[in-house]
């Protein structure tokens, strides 16, 4: 390949990884601020098109993901989140209110209880095992 040929396509490759780059900070620019610290810590969003977009990109690089909507398909917020387990020692790994419909969290391995409230009282308990890749738990209202 000549000099001048390797010139151009070097370019086009700087370009392409600079858009990828611009892609990927805007992604993360798109996501809420997380909660919490070290190994136990939250993010919920999903307000609006970029950031649900984020959120449910960034599901499969979290051990544990939350989903919230009513039965007809429409998403919730404002959803009251107990976490308990994990830990023997532990009776509330978290709780909050969830600033959207989709939750990520970070949690240590191990099998856990989720209790959620919706703002109109109704309420769902599921029990996941976190560990070995991303779980995702479904609460339909």
């Amino acid at each position: 390949m000549s000099h001048v040929t390797q010139l151009p396509l070097r370019r086009v490759l700087l370009a392409c990884a600079c858009v990828a780059g611009a892609v990927a900070a805007h992604a993360q620019s798109a996501m809420p601020a997380w909660q919490g610290a070290g190994p136990t810590r939250y993010v919920c969003g999903g307000i609006g098109s970029d950031e649900s977009n984020a959120m449910r990109a960034a599901m499969k690089e979290h051990p544990l993901s939350l989903l919230f909507a009513r039965a007809d398909g429409a998403y919730m917020a404002s959803v009251d989140v107990t976490i308990k387990g994990g830990d023997t020692n532990s009776s509330a790994a978290m709780a909050f209110r969830a600033g959207g419909p989709v939750c990520l969290i970070d949690i240590p391995d191990g099998r856990y209880t989720i209790d959620v409230t919706t703002p109109g009282g109704q309420a769902k308990s599921q029990t996941v095992t976190v560990g070995g890749g991303a779980k995702t738990a479904s609460f339909r209202f």
